[in-house]
């Protein structure tokens, strides 16, 4: 009986013999030097996402070669992964509410952004080709193709930025949900522009029915699965949501099957796993919405991985004069036909000022679509215009990749959205007892209504209760030293004695502190302390132990959601 699963063995014997000599010290390096790369450019104020890509040059064909295209080509399934878990978390963003909100401005920005470069690029491209060749059809071809290949945006250098600066606002739900379709766009001018190019370059004709009928295969077939994955998803995890683990491991699989599926049957599995993170996040009960936090946590050495293959891939000594003249009309006429046809887009939808002034920054990135579109290319013109749009977008992919991620960032940090995606986790994550504020007062300042000396009478702390917001005290001995704590539950405690107990010292009512912090202490920590003492108050202290304030959970909460609330009207405020 033959194998049925015959025609995955070769890519899948890649994989073993590379394992058997190298792969994990391979997966070693990438992971390592890739996270490195991304560390140095995040220093350098530069998008992680250029680091891991410049690595990838440095490893692959345009550098030191330990990423050779026969290994590139055995961690496809990595690209893969990544691709599915990108699209996955998009389509987390793509609420339906939002899309009603804003579903006339995205067609009408989406149009704009996709035509308008097609034919900015393939007047420029198809004229300099004749220019330089005297051969119109070839030159109307390559423009022809050129122009609709250009309409694509690519969603993984994009979407790694907005998610690496937490950004939040009109801006980036734009983003999301241009880089989300625009795809569809490119995949059908690429059909028309092939039925026009075939005759000209003297091919047999391309049935434009044939490629349409291809199309609409796709993006239906592509949709169905992940609707119907999406579906059976969310009926698997009302029961599994206790467990984190179960979570994340039903969520991958039912990803990946997805992606299997798709790819057995000639899908895009990226728009599938859009699809069932979409139903997930507007049809799924809402208990099920954590699991996309649970696959965020994932994807790190995943992204790591795929865009170190993508810089590995690129070959930047193999251009003629004339294809870096092309290149370089292919870049700036794309660059130019984005910003015109996104910025007109906008106005005529009347979109806030932000995202006309700033989304065409954010519409640079060329990769997956563009580059399947070139082979797509070579394929069916294989004897013409085919190598040549291969080594053009090749070439076009590294120039964009790099300066991409660059421009979203420049992008999104002018329209004032970078760090509004935040939640009071994160709040509590990156702060630590020095930032938090009572009054506007840092609690870790001494101050005279947060400590007092151990033989200050009662009367005197009574009074201060009455004056501030604090409910405890710090109480330091002669030496300086911290020695202990007082609570306004352990005054009143005291005041049943009558009178005489305003004339009490303060050591005489004082307890022994439940627990203690430094001003560098990490909030989550001190969260820990307040929940292992069972305690509402944990006295701050320096090295030597001296007193400098007192940590109260109920100022710590109110920093939070003040916070919250900050980020809240800043958001609103974004026009």
């Amino acid at each position: 009986m033959e194998n049925p699963f015959a025609h995955l063995l070769p890519s899948a014997m890649q994989i073993l013999t590379l394992s058997g000599a190298r792969f994990v010290l391979l997966l070693g390096i990438i992971l390592f030097f890739g996270s490195v790369g991304g560390r140095i450019f995040q220093k350098l104020k530069i998008p992680q996402v250029v680091g891991y890509i410049v690595v990838g040059i440095l490893l692959g064909v345009s550098g030191t070669w330990v990423l050779g295209p026969e290994t590139v080509a055995a961690l496809n399934p990595v690209s893969t992964i990544a691709l599915s878990l990108i699209g996955f978390l998009v389509g987390a963003e793509l609420k339906i509410d939002v899309i009603k909100k804003y579903g006339k401005q995205f067609v009408g920005i989406l149009l704009g952004e996709s035509i308008t470069p097609f034919f900015v690029v393939g007047i420029l491209t198809g004229g300099a080709a004749f220019v330089a060749t005297r051969k119109l059809p070839y030159s109307v071809a390559l423009g022809l193709l050129l122009g609709a290949i250009c309409a694509a945006t690519a969603p993984a250098a994009t979407t790694d930025v907005l998610r690496e600066y937490r950004t939040k606002g009109p801006l980036t739900t734009t983003i999301l949900g241009i880089v989300a379709m625009d795809d569809a766009v490119a995949l059908m001018l690429y059909a028309v522009a092939a039925t026009i190019s075939a005759p000209l370059l003297g091919g047999n004709g391309i049935s434009l029915t044939a490629q349409l009928g291809a199309i609409a295969y796709d993006i239906l077939g592509s949709v169905i699965i992940g609707l119907g994955f999406g579906f059976v998803l969310s009926l698997i995890l009302r029961h599994t949501m206790d467990d984190d683990g179960r979570v994340l491991g039903f969520s991958l699989g039912i990803l990946f099957l997805s992606t299997g599926i798709c790819d057995l049957l000639g899908l895009d599995h990226m728009l599938s796993a859009m699809f069932i993170g979409f139903f997930m996040t507007n049809f799924a009960q809402k208990k099920t919405r954590p699991l996309f936090k649970l696959v965020e946590r994932f994807t790190p050495p995943v992204y790591v991985l795929f865009f170190v293959t993508v810089g590995a891939k690129l070959n930047v000594w193999i251009l003629t004069p004339f294809f870096a003249l092309i290149v370089l009309l292919y870049v700036g006429g794309r660059t130019l036909g984005k910003t015109i046809g996104a910025r007109l887009g906008a106005r005529l939808t009347h979109a806030p000022k932000t995202v006309h002034k700033w989304l065409p920054f954010c519409l640079l990135s060329q990769a997956g679509v563009a580059i399947g579109l070139s082979i797509a290319a070579g394929n069916d013109f294989p004897d013409s215009i085919g190598p040549q749009i291969m080594l053009i977008i090749t070439a076009t992919t590294f120039i964009v990749q790099i300066l991409g991620p660059i421009c979203v960032k420049y992008g999104v940090s002018k329209a004032g959205e970078v760090g509004l995606n935040v939640t009071e986790e994160d709040i509590i994550r990156k702060s630590l007892v020095r930032d938090i504020t009572a009054g506007n007062v840092p609690v870790c300042q001494a101050t005279s209504y947060t400590i007092v000396n151990e033989n200050e009478q009662i009367g005197t702390l009574i009074r201060s209760f009455t004056e501030h917001e604090n409910m405890n005290y710090e109480v330091r001995g002669k030496d300086g030293l911290l020695t202990g704590q007082i609570s306004l539950a352990r005054i009143k405690d005291a005041m049943h004695i009558g009178a005489f107990a305003e004339m009490m010292p303060a050591f005489e009512l004082m307890e022994k502190p439940s627990a203690v912090c430094t001003p560098q202490t990490p909030l989550p920590e001190a969260y820990q302390l307040f929940a292992e003492h069972d305690t509402e108050a944990i006295c701050i202290v320096d090295a030597q132990r001296k007193p400098l304030g007192i940590l109260e959970k109920y100022t710590v909460d109110h920093y939070i959601h003040t916070k919250i609330v900050e980020l809240e009207h800043r958001l609103e405020q974004i026009k």
